[in-house]
């Protein structure tokens, strides 16, 4: 059985209080697109594709391999830098975290089992992306979205004060897991752990 939360505890159930972290080389189901979450077709049927792909390929290995499907992962980008900012203007990554048996010829029979089925919705274009994201600090962040700000500034703190700066890049980006469902989950219960790259100062 392979469970990505019990055998990365460290990585899916950090504390709220930031620390360091060495990510090791994943790989994820992924789609890319530009909008706000809340409020964008395109994020929620990237969603819906991810989750639908997801679970058809976990069934299809079933007989060789129990598996639990991942939480849901974002990585975000804003052309201010800012995440507390127009949402409207997002660039984000979502994804679900895949095991390494999963190539590229079982997500194109998964895509295919998928849109055969008639209670699958259309599906976008999704992709299978290695990641790998190396040194950065993260923190489990409690309650609504927007008030991820402050985590964020405690992560920064802690960076600074422990000799690092952010790092990112085109592929180390502000990261986020989601372990909750916003739509069963009062806001101030949602629990996210939000990871940033980060290298060290000379």
């Amino acid at each position: 059985m392979i469970d990505f939360k019990k055998s990365d505890k460290h990585l899916y159930l950090p504390a709220t209080t930031p620390t360091l972290v060495d990510v090791p080389a994943m790989q994820f189901l992924a789609v890319d697109g530009t909008g706000d979450p809340n409020t964008s077709p395109a994020y929620a049927a990237a969603v819906q594709t991810l989750y639908a792909l997801a679970y058809t390929i976990k069934m299809g290995n079933k007989q060789t391999l129990e598996w639990v499907v991942p939480p849901l992962e974002g990585l975000w980008d804003h052309p201010d830098m800012d995440i507390s900012a127009d949402k409207s203007l997002f660039a984000w990554t979502v994804m679900i975290r895949q095991p390494d048996f999963v190539t590229g010829s079982v997500l194109d029979a998964a895509i295919a089992s998928a849109a055969r089925k008639k209670s699958t919705p259309d599906l976008v274009a999704t992709r299978l992306m290695p990641l790998v994201e190396g040194l950065c600090v993260q923190a489990m962040h409690i309650g609504p979205y927007d008030d991820e700000p402050a985590t964020v500034a405690a992560m920064r703190e802690f960076a600074a004060a422990h000799g690092y700066l952010e790092d990112s890049d085109p592929n180390r980006r502000h990261h986020e897991i989601y372990l909750a469902d916003p739509r069963r989950t009062e806001p101030g219960k949602l629990r996210t752990v939000i990871r940033h790259p980060v290298k060290q100062v000379l």
